[in-house]
């Protein structure tokens, strides 16, 4: 089971639609659930100092 986090009110830079971006946080990815484009996020390095 994967738990993923819609991230209202943003848009994919690639087709421009709205609401459709997803936030996988077990594997560090955000995927548009309307064209399938997927882009990995890095955590901050130094993060809360």
């Amino acid at each position: 089971m994967t738990l993923a986090h819609l991230l209202e009110g943003l848009r994919c830079s690639c087709c421009g639609a709205l609401d459709v971006l997803w936030l996988d946080l077990a594997r560090g990815l955000i995927e548009c659930r309307e064209c399938g484009q997927s882009a990995f996020t890095f955590p901050e390095i130094g993060e809360g100092e």
